[in-house]
């Protein structure tokens, strides 16, 4: 339990599609973080409605991730520049 004037710190990050962080890389493939599958199985007029929810905004992809994973992903990412 938290005192009123202690601060709890997340260790997991929240990453939109806005995030300089969205994207992931090996070098040579680039690949969004996160994203929607839609089973074949899915009726056409619920895939045109979640189209078109995408389309305006009303849903979107977002990931989560340990921030010492995304610490590890880009001291990983700066040695294979170096």
């Amino acid at each position: 339990m938290y005192v009123e004037s202690e601060k709890f710190v997340s260790c997991i990050r929240t990453i939109r599609q806005s995030d300089n962080d969205w994207m992931l890389t090996n070098g040579c493939v680039m690949t969004p973080r996160a994203g929607f599958e839609i089973n074949k199985e899915c009726p056409v007029e619920y895939k045109l409605i979640l189209q078109q929810c995408i389309d305006n905004g009303w849903l979107k992809p977002v990931a989560h991730i340990y921030d010492r994973e995304l610490l590890w992903e880009k001291l990983s990412v700066q040695n294979s520049i170096t």
